[in-house]
């Protein structure tokens, strides 16, 4: 029994000993309820929506302030223009636009109906519906209050616009989302474990002593990768565009250009686990787990990031598929221009300069 005891004791000591794996055992659990606890849900909170009031009159000011006091949006702008509202949508300042009709109070009190219409970008079409159906209850509220206070029948009319998606086809959201999951996966799991395997067959340490330079060999294990990803992200778009009828709306140069950006952040992404891992099993949990559910969770993919707590928000802005995944909606549905991607770019470029510095700081000192 004394030695059963010890046997047990010895493999508690071998799992304390590593910290990283009790970090795995331990924290991850956590990690996971926390994310799945805050992150996972389709309500929808702090939409933010911009407003074309042509009216300008009584009402129109009351159903704002209603839309302001509701926890489901937030008013960032009030548009000068109906040009602006296409602009203030593609930059990504607002989901959607009220859009008041010109004396709308006015035709509330003489006809007793008012027009109004919701404009949603319906990118992400459950969104989209989610937005609308709120609005819709605030100004069906509206009108029940108006119509008591008048006692009279008041009648007001939404009409509903969806942008970029009409049709609300799921397979516009599902297309920018699946390619930014499968190109991290594929790149950042699968270099990690490649390097990380040399080091358990002891063959990286002859590769070091060749007269080629170290850098030139982390690069050889990646260029596969990164040539497999590049054919992958081909298959996608031709998969997107033939099957699931997903229209490529803007430059098939810059979603390409991106995609490089964001395949450099996987691979390099890839080598700083394997600097930092020790056995193929530790380096697909961190990559696996450390990366695949922040990527599904925390991206924008399957839910919305306003809708999250505002730690989690902070959180998700250091995750690169989020930004990938708003360039490629962007280009693919919405068919922007380079200018409105800009700040998305620039994040991909500065993540990649602060991962290739971090990855070759910790390879060189692993080689001392």
């Amino acid at each position: 029994m004394k030695q059963f005891v010890s046997f047990i004791k010895k493999e508690f000591l071998h799992i304390f000993r590593d910290i990283r794996t009790v970090l795995i055992l331990l924290g991850m659990p956590i990690v996971q309820i926390i994310l799945f606890g805050f992150a996972l849900t389709t309500e929808v909170k702090d939409a933010q929506i911009a407003v074309y009031d042509l009216s300008k009159d009584v009402s129109t000011r009351q159903i704002i302030q209603k839309i302001q006091a509701n926890k489901y949006f937030t008013l960032v702008k009030y548009l000068d223009s109906p040009d602006q509202i296409e602009q203030v949508m593609k930059e990504g300042k607002a989901g959607m636009v009220l859009v008041f009709d010109s004396d709308f109070h006015a035709n509330l009190l003489s006809t007793g109906e008012a027009a109004i219409q919701i404009i949603a970008d319906a990118t992400d079409p459950n969104q989209a519906t989610t937005m609308t159906n709120y609005a819709t209850s605030i100004l069906n509220q509206y009108q029940q209050e108006m119509a008591s206070q008048q006692n009279a029948s008041i009648r007001i009319v939404i009409q509903t616009r969806m942008l970029y998606n009409p049709q609300m086809e799921g397979a516009y959201n599902f297309v920018p989302g699946v390619m930014g999951m499968i190109l991290m996966l594929i790149c950042a799991m699968m270099t990690s474990i490649a390097i990380v395997r040399e080091k358990e067959k002891g063959s990286i340490e002859i590769l070091l002593t060749s007269p080629v330079k170290p850098i030139f060999i982390i690069i050889s294990k990646a260029v596969p990768y990164f040539t497999l990803s590049v054919v992958n992200l081909i298959v996608i778009l031709l998969l997107s565009v033939f099957v699931l009828k997903v229209p490529i709306a803007g430059s098939l140069f810059l979603i390409f250009l991106t995609s490089f950006l964001f395949i450099l952040v996987a691979l390099l992404l890839g080598l700083l686990i394997s600097n930092l891992a020790e056995t193929q099993v530790a380096a697909m949990l961190i990559s696996g787990m450390g990366l695949m559910m922040p990527t599904m969770l925390l991206s924008g993919m399957m839910f919305p990031i306003e809708s999250m707590p505002m730690v989690l928000q902070y959180l998700s802005s250091i995750m690169p598929a989020r930004w990938y995944i708003e360039i490629i909606k962007k280009l693919m549905i919405q068919g922007v221009d380079g200018v409105y991607i800009l700040k998305e770019f620039i994040i991909l470029v500065v993540m990649i300069l602060c991962l290739l510095a971090a990855s070759l700081k910790t390879f060189k000192v692993r080689l001392q």
